[in-house]
């Protein structure tokens, strides 16, 4: 369905490597990149996340009510890559933990502002 998702930024090389490590949490590489933009994925044929420098020129700016969830397949994993984040300077939205029944998530913002959340189902 997702084939992949882009978050602006102002600063590319500090975004690339905060990417670089939360995202090597679940095992994402860098598999596209050029001088506006890097993505990162899993597996070529899987959905990718990517940042970019805004095509218009203008700032970029953290979409208000826009959120990227990322998913993995064990809570002790959701707890390590929320804990990655914050630790690579992200702030908080919500630390890991469980969010009713089946559902396990932490919500935070990235270097930009931008929101996402990692879970796992079960």
């Amino acid at each position: 369905m997702i084939g992949y998702v882009t978050l602006g930024t102002n600063d590319l090389p500090r975004a690339a490597a905060f990417y670089d490590a939360l995202l090597g949490e679940i095992g994402a590489k860098r598999h596209m990149q050029s001088e506006r933009f890097v993505a990162w994925a899993v597996d070529p044929g899987q959905p990718a996340l990517g940042v970019i420098k805004p095509y218009d020129g203008m700032a970029a700016t953290a979409g208000n009510g826009t959120m990227v969830a990322i998913v993995v397949d064990s809570s002790e994993k959701v707890d390590r890559v929320y804990a990655k984040a914050i630790e690579l300077g992200a702030s908080s939205e919500g630390p890991a933990g469980p969010r009713g029944p089946g559902f396990h998530a932490g919500y935070f913002r990235d270097l930009d502002g931008n929101k996402l959340n990692v879970f796992c189902m079960g």
